[in-house]
């Protein structure tokens, strides 16, 4: 099978096309025909060196496909069943194999392209959105990067729940998808503190979920309200410096937490309560996936040089 490898840390140039064996499922492991392959910004980590991880790399936790074999412990998924999941390894490849405790069966309904857009961006924004920070219908909600994968996902699902949302976005097209969203205030990241504050009378928002990160995370702290939460899960700017933990107290004893989707999937119940919410919801009509565009799996290096340049309007994905 072909298969994606970064030989050593590097730019997207790194990524070489390399032939390697179909692997073997064992245990409870399923054996999976990829269909599609998320791209996320902890890819970009691992390959560039910012991740520690053993090179000659084969990127990629999030997929589907169509289970082609398995171990003869699986219970949870059969041959021929699809499924997704954002739990397996290496799957920046034809085939891949995952363990049927760490992936989901695809209702009927569902497109696999649209499915693949929901196992880590999905379950983010379900995470964030119902757990994180419970949004209510009272709540005053700032998201940053509104017209992206996730923060597609999250608009919709803080307008289901009643809530209002500011969101931000770095162009006029953006500002487009984001409304289409649903979101009730756009805003530019160049005075967006100002303006939120503005837009809430000087209150104050009640969450604020920032995945931009070192040029974002100052100001977002200003726009909460005494005792609001700022929701750390990204840094597509850069990382967050140290910070003083006695300034929470000066802004008006603040929250901050930085959360990771391993922290939200303990079990498999929670993997697929989240799923499953998400798959309902797509059926009902209450959620539009926000597909970008599909790369060829051999164009990595073009998938990943399109997610550094901060240009995704929704998720990118690989096709074989």
């Amino acid at each position: 099978m072909t298969a994606v490898v970064a030989p050593s840390s590097g730019g997207p140039e790194v990524f070489e096309e390399r032939t390697v064996p179909v692997p073997e499922p064992s245990g409870t492991q399923l054996l999976v025909r990829t269909k599609a392959t998320g791209v996320n910004f902890i890819e970009t980590y691992q390959r560039s060196g910012v991740y520690d991880v053993p090179y000659p790399f084969v990127p990629g936790s999030e997929a589907v496909g169509v289970v082609v074999g398995a171990g003869p412990g699986a219970v949870n998924a059969a041959v021929g069943d699809r499924i997704a999941t954002s739990q397996a390894a290496a799957t920046y490849a034809e085939y891949f194999v995952v363990d049927d405790d760490k992936a989901v069966r695809i209702p009927e309904g569902i497109d696999p392209v649209d499915a693949a857009c929901l196992p880590l961006q999905g379950v983010t924004a379900h995470y964030l959105v119902r757990s994180t920070y419970p949004v209510s219908a009272s709540d005053t909600v700032l998201f940053h990067a509104g017209a992206g994968g996730v923060g597609g996902l999250a608009i919709q699902m803080i307008k289901n729940l009643g809530a209002r949302v500011i969101t931000t976005v770095s162009s006029a097209e953006k500002e487009r998808i984001a409304l289409g969203h649903g979101a009730d205030h756009v805003v530019r990241y160049e005075d967006f503190a100002d303006r939120t504050r503005e837009l809430t009378d000087g209150r104050g928002v009640d969450v604020v979920y920032d995945s931009v990160g070192k040029t974002t995370f100052e100001d977002s702290l200003t726009t909460l309200k005494p005792r609001g939460m700022a929701v750390l899960f990204g840094g597509a700017s850069g990382q967050v410096p140290p910070f003083d933990l006695q300034r929470l107290n000066s802004m008006g004893s603040l929250y901050v937490t930085r959360p990771s989707t391993g922290a939200y999937l303990r079990d498999r119940r929670e993997l697929e309560w989240r799923m499953g919410e998400l798959f309902d919801d797509i059926l009902a009509g209450r959620l539009k996936i926000s597909h970008d565009q599909s790369f060829p799996l051999t164009d990595a290096a073009g998938a990943h040089e399109y997610l550094e340049a901060r240009k995704t309007r929704g998720k990118v994905l690989l096709e074989p």
